[in-house]
Formats: structure tokens, sequence, C-alpha cells
């Protein structure tokens, strides 16, 4: 195996297992049994003030409608979303954050914020920062693709 290919698959396998690790300890902390993809549409949907369409939320995520579907779904379910027709076209939906599901993504948000927090602290800020540009970088070349 050339040093080439052995620096590929350790940068891959390092961040498989930090995904997967960090993932672990995300779903436990996160109150309510709420699952990581619900705090990240809820997150998104808080971020970004304005309704998105389904079809809008999957792009972002890079999941397939039928994913963003089940999330959605369970979302509303739990009164945290509201779903309405698009006025504009009715074979569409928009999707918005309820009071009801800010107020869970601020609770997730202080759930999770001790664990990201004691993680960079451990870590250093400037190794975290120097990290975040090749980590950028690498996100952009493989939504590029």
């Amino acid at each position: 195996m050339s040093d080439s290919n052995a620096l590929a698959i350790s940068l891959f396998s390092e961040l498989l297992t930090a995904d997967q690790l960090l993932r672990n300890r995300l779903t436990r902390v996160l109150p309510n049994r709420m699952e990581i993809s619900h705090f990240s549409v809820l997150n998104h949907l808080a971020r970004g003030g304005a309704e998105r369409s389904p079809a809008q939320l999957a792009r972002s995520f890079h999941v397939t409608r039928g994913a963003m579907t089940n999330t959605l779904t369970k979302l509303e379910n739990s009164g945290y979303i509201h779903i309405r027709p698009d006025w504009d076209d009715a074979r569409r939906k928009m999707v918005s954050i309820s009071p009801a599901g800010a107020q869970a993504r601020d609770a997730a948000l202080d759930a999770i914020t001790p664990l990201i927090n004691e993680m960079v602290s451990e870590l250093g800020e400037a190794k975290v920062r120097a990290a975040l540009p090749v980590l950028r970088e690498l996100r952009t070349k493989l939504e590029n693709e």
C-alpha cells in the first residue's frame, strides 16, 4: 500500500469513527429521546427563519425525500413543526418550526453545548481552528461530487 493510500484510509477511518462516536454521545444527551436528525432539522429551520419545502430540506441534508418525509412526519407528530400546502403550488408543502419546536431545539442546544464545549476545550481552540478549514474543504469537495 502506498503512503498516499494509507494516508487517505487513515483520514477516512478517523472521520467515520469520530462521526460514530460523536453521534452516540449526542444521542445520549439529547432530551426527550430526540434523534440527531430531528435536532438538525429543527436547528436548520430555527436558524434560517424561513419556511422550506421538504425537497429543499432533503437537499440541504443530502438525504432522500423519503428519509426527510419520515423525519418531518415524526417532528409533526411531536408538534415541533407545521406543514402546510404551498399556496402557489398545491403539489408542494411548506415546513416551519412551531413554538414547541423552537423550545425543543433550545433544550437540545442546552443539552449538547456542554459536551461540545468540553471537546473543544480538551482539544484546544488552536487545534480546532486549524482543523476547520480542512474539514470545510473536504465537505465542499464531497458536496460537489
